[in-house]
């Protein structure tokens, strides 16, 4: 057994969700292959035959078709983010593109259900990412070729709605998928010693966070500001949508005039939803507090159990004296670490205001796999710049940063253990290797659950994607 990434393919699969954003004629536009024009006859000349080609058709997946753009665009796509010609080939991204299509057309015939709420907000999350990125919508529009922004949201609408029933189906096909210690410890005991993995160098890491005070004045201008605002909407018969627009410190959502579509279930916060759910319709909220700042909300609609309500977003700022007081502070926390009189982890826990992380002592947590341990090849680039040049203990020098509303913040930062590239052995490394032992069942399950699949759906490959070699039978050739 040879235990690898295969890079390629996890490219491939993680790309998708992005790649139909550029071509969604698979959901927009009628399938035609071959047109044929009409004759036009006129007065001076007959005009002869002729045949016109569209676009082919690579695959029908089940209800899905796929095009032969479809996957020039991804491929295409995949070479303009840098992977090599050589790691992939238009045959392996056309089968990640007919699973993904499999996943979606049985995620509906199981009554997978994904509301519009959830999709909405994946949408505007992502057009808000676009405009950070290229500056403007019109530059959005530009790059995706596309007239307008409604439009182009509805394209993304359905993009993200059939990816996430995608996503929803393969989580449902290994969501009863254990693994036995026993089957572990057969798992690694498979592997030759000369193939066992290598685990590069992992550090535990551990924060302290220092944010400026924000004046009570500053706070309560914005607080000010919202009233006034909500006056001019329900006294003066002003548009709430209009002043999200030109006020509203939500990137977000301030191009959609503050509108948002969400549930009991959407993840937003927890006083943002409270507020919303008590409204009226045509209601306009006082203004209230989250961790993002200052709100006022109207609702627009009811829809079940789903709501449009639009929002403004304003946030105090801190000004020069608080800022330096902050930095001082940090400056005096550090000096007493050093100096012993106070551990790391209890600084974190009296100084601190990270909430998610202080009562832990500061210790951060991987988001990617859940557990305190960084591989340092894999860290954000930014963070590995500020620790991979620490010793255990060692306290970083002071480092400048931001929240999520631009405000400056301060951070210290210390490495609580390091853990240097071995070896995968059973004993240390049980968590990883029940890991990578649990991916594989996983993988098998999936490739069982596709198979069956496979052979019950209807499926049609056509011209050269016949002459692939896939590593699933699509082309259901009798073995």
């Amino acid at each position: 057994m040879r235990l690898k990434i295969d890079n390629s393919k996890f490219i491939i699969s993680t790309i998708i969700c992005f790649l139909c954003i550029l071509d969604t004629s698979v959901q927009a536009q009628e399938i035609i292959e071959d047109i044929e024009e009409e004759p036009q006859t006129t007065v001076d000349s007959v005009q002869p035959f002729q045949k016109t080609k569209i676009d082919g058709v690579t695959a029908v997946i089940g209800e899905y078709v796929i095009l032969d753009s479809d996957v020039a665009i991804a491929y295409q796509q995949l070479i303009n983010e840098g992977v090599s010609k050589n790691d992939v080939s238009q045959c392996e991204l056309a089968g990640s593109l007919f699973e993904n299509k499999l996943y979606t057309h049985h995620a509906v015939q199981d009554s997978i259900l994904v509301t519009d709420a959830e999709v909405n907000s994946m949408v505007d999350q992502q057009l808000s990412y676009m405009v950070r990125e290229l500056g403007t919508e019109e530059k959005v529009l530009e790059l995706y070729r596309k007239d307008n922004l409604e439009d182009f949201k509805k394209e993304l609408f359905e993009i993200n709605k059939s990816n996430r029933l995608a996503e929803q189906m393969r989580s449902k096909i290994v969501e009863a998928v254990e693994i036995t210690p026993e089957e572990v410890r057969e798992f690694f005991d498979g592997i030759p010693e000369k193939e066992r993995p290598l685990f590069g160098t992992e550090l535990e890491l551990a924060q302290i966070v220092i944010e400026p005070e924000i004046p009570k004045e500053e706070e309560q201008k914005v607080i000010d500001r919202l009233k006034q605002f909500r006056t001019d909407i329900v006294e003066n018969g002003s548009s709430f949508a209009t002043k999200a627009v030109l006020y509203s410190q939500d990137p977000g959502s301030k191009s959609s005039g503050g509108k948002y579509t969400l549930n009991r279930q959407t993840p937003f916060a927890k006083e943002f939803k409270d507020v919303a759910f008590s409204l009226q319709e045509g209601e306009v909220s006082e203004p209230f507090k989250t961790d993002f700042g200052w709100h006022i909300i109207q609702l627009d609609k009811v829809r079940g159990e789903e709501i449009d309500v639009r929002h403004i977003l304003l946030t105090p700022e801190v000004t020069r004296t608080t800022v330096e007081q902050a930095g001082k502070l940090v400056d005096s926390i550090r000096t007493i670490i050093i100096s012993g009189s106070i551990d790391f982890k209890k600084a974190a826990r009296k100084f601190s205001d990270e909430k998610e992380t202080r009562e832990d002592g500061g210790q951060l947590l991987n988001p990617t796999t859940g557990d305190t341990r960084f591989e340092l090849t894999k860290i954000d680039p930014i963070l590995y710049d500020q620790v991979s040049k620490l010793k255990t203990n060692e306290v970083s020098a002071i480092i400048p940063d931001q929240d999520r509303q631009g405000r400056k913040k301060f951070k210290l930062i210390t490495v609580l253990n390091r853990y240097d590239e071995h070896i995968a052995d059973y004993a240390k490394d049980y968590q990883k290797i029940q890991e990578l032992a649990l991916r594989k069942k996983q993988i098998e399950a999936i490739r069982k659950w596709q198979q069956e699949k496979i052979n019950d759906t209807y499926i049609k490959i056509n011209g050269e994607y016949r002459d692939c070699e896939y590593s699933s039978n699509w082309l259901k050739k009798d073995k």
